[in-house]
């Protein structure tokens, strides 16, 4: 071995970088891992993969844009809930226009 390293041109960090992943810490319930770890065990795959494919695919879906169809569905659902919280007075105005037209 030698008596003296020169590390000034060192680099801090991994060995190998690894290219559009950051590593991070985070708090995870422990029965959410302890179900991805089980699931990852049977698929012969890594937890931490599972996990970020299950990130992945929730964004892909809450990420969609707001299609005709999807605002014609809520508008479905939110319009009758939003009569039936109106004060008595309003439901009486709105059967008064209804009728004139």
């Amino acid at each position: 071995m030698r008596a003296e390293y020169d590390f000034s041109k060192g680099k801090r960090g991994a060995l190998i970088p690894q290219k559009g992943k950051t590593r991070i810490s985070i708090f995870i319930d422990d029965v959410v891992l302890d179900q991805f770890r089980a699931r990852a065990e049977k698929a012969g795959t890594g937890y931490q993969t599972l996990m970020n494919e299950a990130l992945r695919k929730y964004l892909s879906e809450t990420d969609q844009p707001v299609t005709e169809r999807l605002l014609r569905q809520v508008l479905r659902q939110e319009i009758p809930e939003y009569f039936r919280s109106l004060p008595a007075a309003s439901a009486r105005t709105r059967a008064k226009r209804k009728s004139r037209g």
